[in-house]
């Protein structure tokens, strides 16, 4: 190998500049080498460039290469859609050395390409642009999926050029542009785009290079936009999954429900345990009130809001019962609402049911006390039957109590039915009363009549004053009753118990002509009156009442205050006389007055107890058994 030879090869191995391989030819010729040899020279300087442009090519292809792989792996690891689009751009730039690179996506529904990431731009304008299909070079590539490059764009034709196009391509003042579709199989999705401000070539090589890594960002898009539609599906999935187990709770809620509320009907449960039931699974507090308001009567049976309240109302074949009210919970969703709904639909099936039973109930026990009233001969073992199962103490005293309502003042004046609307309303009163005390009732001439028990403790007054306040509590209006002396062994002699009632009703008249309306009494509370309405007479237990401290107190002391009580009376009230008729001093009969006082009252001496005292002290006088009593 000759030394020229040598000299190139080491050039070539130290990678020398261009002007370097010229050197050996201008020695040899200065040293006036023959033409052969300069012949030579130059045709090895020519070859060894030859060689020289080759290595750079390669060289230069296989940093590009580099680069596009390093390019296509980082692609490879990012999944954020806009993430990927910005690394794009970028890398295109940096690949090509251009100084504005930008991407553009097909829009299928609006059948354009839109600018969707640029790097470089400075132009708004150009950053929005929209291109139609075969519009500008971007369109024709996105049209015809093949590359397109121009390298001055305002004077190439082969493209259709637009005012909105050409516009934007100016304010950006791009010249030279080379655009390569993005394409995933037949489909392009887009455009990828690499252009300078000044008139350029872009090499063959370049197209390719920028085609090749168009093809690693269209794979890139690709499994961004699966990664988004992915995890959009998985939080789709979760939030359905989020729904499911929503629904499945609130199934569960009102499965517990309908078994809670099953259970209470069965086990005979109230309104209030249906209150409590639901309070617990809406975890609010329910309350049942007898007066819902109006919005609730209209709703057809739905819920409705009332302030922060819900409200459900109760109501059966057009009658208002009541309604249930939801507090504590301003917002309910639809099944909670369903399930107050349900709730109210029970209320209103358990208030029919006990307002049936009550009034078969209070049927039988009115059939009971009027066979008792009517019927006395019947058989003793049956009416004792039905007296147990309607659990009435049989053998404890009873008391017969006679009850009307009774007016005054301007609504006397009886309309149309009143009076039968009236006798509805205390027999219903009354019935539930009686139901209450394991008592009877029933609606009897033109008022109702009762059989109460007497409680520990209870005489037939103070039931009678209690009958009467608790009717007339429950009508809002004066009640009127009339009680009988106690009747023990009623079912042994139920023939005592006609007699007991025509005594409870005269003394219910006794109330009306003494002007006691609304009060309740028994014969012995009415005196003298009393003693003449009672069939038994009591005239004993009269005089007891009236005088019986007087006699026991001559009993114990041995003194005479019977006698002057009955001088007195007959001398006129005046103690005057009265000295003279017993032979006392005058201060005597004052004394003897003044104890008698402390003894009765100091009222004794007013006309209706004086009238009481003097009859006592008649039949006193006239009963030896009182006498010696």
């Amino acid at each position: 190998m000759s030394h020229e030879h040598v000299s190139y090869l080491e050039l070539l191995a130290r990678g020398a500049a261009t002007e370097a391989y010229d050197r050996p030819v201008l020695l040899a010729r200065a040293s006036g080498a023959e033409p052969e040899v300069l012949a030579g020279l130059e045709e090895a300087k020519q070859l060894a460039l030859r060689v020289r442009d080759d290595l750079e090519g390669r060289r230069r292809r296989e940093a590009e290469l580099s680069a596009l792989f390093a390019t296509a792996h980082d692609l490879a690891g990012l999944r954020d859609l806009d993430a990927v689009l910005r690394a794009i751009v970028q890398r295109a730039r940096a690949l090509l050395g251009t100084e504005v690179s930008y991407l553009s996506l097909n829009d299928p529904v609006a059948g354009d390409t839109y600018m969707r990431v640029t790097e470089g731009s400075v132009s708004a304008r150009f950053q929005q642009v929209r291109l139609g299909m075969g519009e500008g070079l971007g369109g024709l590539v996105a049209q015809t999926a093949r590359p397109y490059v121009t390298a001055d764009y305002f004077g190439d034709d082969r493209f259709q050029h637009t005012g909105t196009i050409d516009s934007a391509v100016r304010d950006e003042g791009l010249v030279a542009i080379l655009g390569v579709p993005l394409s995933l199989g037949s489909q392009v999705i887009g455009v990828l785009f690499a252009a300078d401000r000044r008139a350029r070539v872009f090499e063959r090589e370049q197209v390719a290079l920028l085609g090749s890594f168009a093809a690693h960002a269209a794979v890139a898009i690709d499994t961004a936009n699966l990664l988004a539609e992915t995890r959009s599906a998985l939080a789709e999935l979760e939030r359905a999954n989020d729904i499911i187990r929503e629904h499945s709770a609130v199934i569960e809620r009102a499965s517990e429900v309908h078994d809670r509320l099953s259970e209470l009907v069965l086990r005979g449960g109230g309104v209030h345990d249906v209150a409590e039931a639901v309070s617990e699974v809406l975890g609010g507090t329910v309350e049942f009130t007898r007066t819902p308001a109006g919005a609730a009567r209209r709703s057809g049976g739905h819920a409705v809001r009332e302030g922060d309240d819900w409200v459900a109302a109760v109501s059966a074949g057009g009658e208002h019962l009541g309604a249930l009210v939801l507090r504590g919970r301003p917002d309910l969703d639809p099944v909670d609402l369903r399930t107050l709904e349900r709730a109210a639909l029970v209320t209103s099936l358990l208030l029919l049911a006990r307002r049936s039973a009550g009034e078969a109930e209070r049927r039988v026990r009115g059939e009971l006390l009027d066979d008792l009233l009517d019927a006395p001969d019947r058989d003793r073992r049956l009416l004792r039957e039905r007296a147990a199962r309607l659990r009435t103490d049989s053998d404890a005293p009873h008391v017969v109590l006679a009850a009307r309502i009774d007016r005054t003042g301007p609504d006397d004046a009886e309309r149309p039915g009143r009076e039968s609307a009236d006798r509805q309303r205390l027999w219903s009163a009354a019935s539930h009363l009686a139901a209450t005390r394991s008592g009877l009732a029933s609606a009897r001439d033109g008022g109702t009549v009762l059989l109460l028990p007497l409680g520990p403790g209870e005489d037939a007054t103070e039931l009678a004053r209690q009958t009467a306040r608790h009717l007339g509590g429950t009508l809002r209006e004066p009640v009127t009753v009339g009680a009988s002396a106690p009747v023990r062994d009623l079912l042994d002699h139920p023939g005592r118990v006609a007699g007991a009632y025509q005594e409870a009703r005269r003394c219910l008249d006794a109330l009306g002509l003494l002007h006691r309306a609304g009060e309740g009494a028994a014969a012995e509370d009415l005196g003298f009156l009393g003693l003449l309405l009672a069939d038994g007479r009591d005239i004993g237990g009269f005089v007891e009442r009236t005088i019986g401290q007087v006699v026991a107190y001559d009993r114990r002391r041995g003194t005479d205050l019977v006698r002057t009580l009955d001088a007195y009376f007959a001398s006129g009230m005046s103690p005057a006389r009265t000295k003279d008729d017993l032979h006392v001093h005058v201060n005597t009969v004052a004394q003897r007055l003044e104890r008698v006082g402390r003894l009765l009252g100091p009222d004794w001496q007013a006309p209706s107890r004086a009238l009481e005292i003097q009859l006592a002290l008649r039949l006193h006088a006239l009963s030896p058994a009182v006498s010696r009593a």
